[in-house]
């Protein structure tokens, strides 16, 4: 599959709510529209969790496991890392990939299949956007739900560069669904939810982030 190609699916499944399902393009992409600070971005995301040794911590919208492949480390292998994703061919390439500490599941975030209190955090980076609009509040009071009385939750987000140039070439590469401002998307989902919002602000590589904590002991 062609990079131009890759852009435009993903544009377009992004904007209908739609599953990603080239794995190893993905990869490319968004290894190249990183330009070499993909792994720094995204560990500052995981270190938002505040991961511990022994932490059990579910990644919601995993893609290709990225995310959970650093965090893993972190954990160690008295910890655990879960990633769930909508779509299989993105899971399955995730399993190639684990480590012993991390298993990966087919599944949305609005019915996320696993018990009440399950995690001690729960992440999802660059897949609100992805669930559909009338979905989403469903999809927060579910990883409330899984997630422990005084878990972390950290919500990570594209932001479109300052720039209006740069905003302009960055919205014609990705489409609509990419050129939202991430705080009119994520609106008051998460305090709705039942969440306190502990901090928010933006990241390296065009990132935006906003953590909160599951009240109570």
């Amino acid at each position: 599959m062609g990079l131009g190609k890759l852009l435009h699916d993903h544009a377009e499944h992004a904007e209908a709510g739609g599953t990603i399902d080239h794995p190893r393009a993905y990869e490319i992409f968004t290894s190249i529209g990183y330009g070499g600070g993909r792994r720094a971005a995204f560990t500052r995301v995981a270190m938002q969790a505040r991961p511990r040794a022994g932490h059990r911590i579910l990644d919601v919208g995993c893609g290709t496991g990225y995310l959970t492949r650093i965090l893993a480390p972190v954990v160690t292998p008295s910890g655990h890392v879960t990633g769930v994703d909508p779509s299989p061919p993105m899971v399955e390439y995730a399993r190639r990939r684990a480590p012993g500490n991390c298993t990966y599941v087919v599944g949305e975030g609005q019915s996320l299949p696993f018990p009440d209190g399950s995690f001690d955090a729960v992440v999802s980076s660059l897949a609100v956007h992805h669930i559909p609009g009338d979905a989403r509040p469903r999809a927060l009071r579910e990883m409330f739900r899984v997630l422990r009385p005084g878990g972390r939750l950290v919500i990570a987000e594209f932001r479109p560069p300052a720039s209006p140039l740069a905003a302009r070439l960055v919205g014609m590469l990705t489409g609509p669904a990419m050129r939202h401002d991430p705080r009119d998307l994520l609106g008051s989902l998460i305090p709705d939810a039942g969440f306190q919002i502990e901090d928010e602000g933006d990241l390296p590589g065009l990132l935006y982030y906003v953590r909160a904590i599951r009240p109570g002991r």
